[in-house]
C-alpha cells in the first residue's frame, strides 16, 4: 500500500512536538498521538491502534488493537508511587524527600518505616505507640506455633514460613472479615489497613522466629513490650543478653535495615501487589512476597552465593574459582546489579560496619573467603571493566554471618526488613481505585479449520 507523503507530513507537523509520541503505522498509514508524561506513555493508548480487519494475520486482527510486548517487565512502570526514588545512574537513593545517607545517620528502622507508610518521620509520641502496637500484636495464636512446630526440623524455611503466614491469616480478625464478606476490607478505608499493617508486620516477624527456634530446638521468648520491633525480633529468636535482645546485633539491624526498607518496585514487592490487586488480606499477599524472595535469581541468590564460597573451601582457592568464572565454568553470585551503574549508594554504608565489626567478620571463615572474593574483585580488570562489584544485597549478608546468624534464616531476615516498604506500597494502592492487575499474552500458536475461519 502507497501513502500520500505530503499529506503524513502534514499529519505530523500538525501534532504538538512536545510531550507526546507521533506514531505511523505503516499498516494502514493513520497516525496516532500518544501523550508522554514523567517519561512515560500509557500502555492503553497503543489500544487505539488497530490493524487491517480483512486479509491480517489474526493476532493482527484482535480488537484490543496494539499490545506492548515486555517479557519480565524490562521497561513496564505498574504503579505511580511518591515513595521512593532510585537513581541507577547517580547512585543515589530517596526515600520520599530524605536522602538514604541522611537516614542512615539520623534515624533508625521504625522512623523510616513509619514515615514511608504515613509520609513523615514520627514524632516521639508517635514512635512509641507504633512501637508499642507492633509488640502488642507479635504474640503468636496457638494455631501458628502448632502448625510451624508440627513440621519436621529439616523442612525448608520457606515452607515453615508459608504455612505459619496461612495459619495468621486463618486466625486474623481482618483477613477473616474479609472473606466472609462480599464487601472490600480494606481498599479506602485507612484506618483498617493502618491497623493492619502492624499486624502484618508484627506477623511475619513472629513467623520468622518461630520458625528459627523450631529448627534449632530452642525455646520461642516471648515479646517484650517496650522493646523496639528488631529487638523484639531478636529477643523472640533468643538473641539476648540477659532477657534483653544483644545491643550489638540491635544496633546494627537498626541502621543495616534502613538501607532495606524499600527499593521501588523489586520483584517480592510486585508479588505482594499482584495478589493484592485481587483485594486479599495483606497477610496472605505476604505469602506471594516469600515465595518469590526465595527464588534463586532474587533473594536466595544469597544462597547461591555461599554455596559458591564453600566450593572455595578456604581464601587459598579463591583465585582458581575466580579463573573459573572468568572462563565461563562458574558463575559468580552476588556481583552487578540490574539497576545500579555506577555505584550502588547502600554500600558504602555497609562497608563502613563491616569495618566497625571487623573482628567479627574475619574471625569467622566463611567471611574469610567472602572478603578474599571481593578484593580480588573489586581489582581484577575482567570485573571493573564489567562494572560487577558486590550487591548491597551480598553485603548485607556478611553482617548477618558475622552476628552469628545461620545462612538458611539469611533470606527471611532480609524479607523481614523490607516487608515495612512493602506494606507501604499496599497502602499506597489501598488510596486508589481497584485495579484487577491482570497481564496479557501474545498468541504465538497456529489456528486452523473452522475455528480460524471465525477469526
Amino acid at each position: 500500500m502507497q501513502y500520500n507523503v505530503e499529506s503524513l507530513s502534514s499529519a505530523v507537523s500538525s501534532i504538538p512536538s512536545e510531550d507526546s509520541l507521533s506514531v505511523l503505522d505503516n499498516r494502514t498509514g493513520r497516525m496516532y498521538t500518544i501523550p508522554v508524561e514523567r517519561n512515560a506513555v500509557s500502555a492503553i493508548d497503543f489500544a487505539q491502534i488497530k490493524g487491517s480487519t480483512f486479509g491480517a494475520d489474526p493476532v493482527d486482527r484482535v480488537d484490543a488493537g496494539l499490545r506492548v510486548f515486555d517479557p519480565g517487565f524490562l521497561n513496564t512502570a505498574v504503579v505511580e508511587s511518591s515513595m521512593t526514588f532510585v537513581d541507577g545512574k547517580q547512585g543515589t537513593i530517596h526515600y520520599r524527600e530524605h536522602s538514604l545517607d541522611n537516614l542512615v545517620r539520623d534515624n533508625d528502622w521504625e522512623d523510616v518505616v513509619y514515615m514511608l507508610n504515613w509520609g513523615s518521620l514520627p514524632t516521639s509520641d508517635e514512635k512509641k505507640q507504633f512501637r508499642r502496637a507492633l509488640a502488642d500484636a507479635m504474640p503468636p495464636p496457638q494455631a501458628v506455633v502448632n502448625v510451624i512446630t508440627a513440621f519436621p526440623r529439616d523442612a525448608l524455611n520457606s515452607s515453615l514460613i508459608q504455612a505459619g503466614l496461612s495459619a495468621y491469616a486463618s486466625c486474623d480478625e481482618g483477613s477473616r472479615k474479609l472473606h466472609g464478606s462480599v464487601r472490600p476490607q480494606y481498599l479506602g478505608n485507612m484506618p483498617r489497613v493502618d491497623a493492619a499493617i502492624v499486624r502484618s508486620l508484627s506477623a511475619l516477624a513472629t513467623t520468622i522466629a518461630l520458625t528459627y527456634c523450631h529448627k534449632r530446638g530452642k525455646s520461642f521468648t516471648s515479646p517484650d513490650p517496650h522493646s523496639s520491633f528488631i529487638g523484639n525480633v531478636l529477643l523472640m529468636m533468643g538473641f539476648s543478653q540477659n532477657g534483653k535482645p544483644d545491643p550489638k546485633v540491635e544496633r546494627c539491624f537498626e541502621k543495616l535495615w534502613v538501607l532495606y526498607a524499600d527499593h521501588e518496585m523489586t520483584n517480592s514487592t510486585a508479588a505482594f501487589l499482584h495478589a493484592s490487586s485481587t483485594l486479599t488480606d495483606p497477610i496472605s499477599a505476604l505469602t506471594s512476597a516469600i515465595v518469590s524472595a526465595y527464588g534463586p535469581l532474587h533473594g536466595a541468590a544469597i544462597d547461591m552465593a555461599y554455596h559458591g564460597f564453600e566450593q572455595m573451601g578456604s581464601p587459598a582457592g579463591v583465585p582458581a574459582f575466580i579463573e573459573g568464572v572468568k572462563a565461563g565454568r562458574y558463575r559468580l553470585f552476588g556481583y552487578g546489579h540490574r539497576i545500579y551503574k555506577t555505584v550502588d549508594p547502600r554500600a558504602k554504608w555497609i562497608r563502613a560496619m563491616i569495618s566497625e565489626h571487623q573482628e567479627l567478620v574475619y574471625s569467622n571463615k566463611m567471611l574469610q573467603i567472602a572478603m578474599e572474593v571481593d578484593r580480588i574483585a573489586s581489582s581484577d580488570e575482567y570485573f571493573t571493566s564489567r562494572k560487577l562489584k558486590a550487591n548491597a544485597d551480598l553485603y548485607g549478608c556478611f553482617l548477618y554471618t558475622a552476628m552469628g546468624f545461620e545462612t538458611d534464616i539469611i533470606v527471611a531476615m532480609a524479607s523481614l526488613s523490607r516487608a515495612g516498604g512493602v506494606l507501604a506500597h499496599w497502602r499506597e494502592a489501598m488510596h486508589e481505585k481497584s485495579c484487577l492487575w491482570r497481564p496479557m499474552q501474545i498468541f504465538t500458536g497456529s489456528i486452523s479449520g473452522a475455528q480460524g475461519a471465525k477469526l
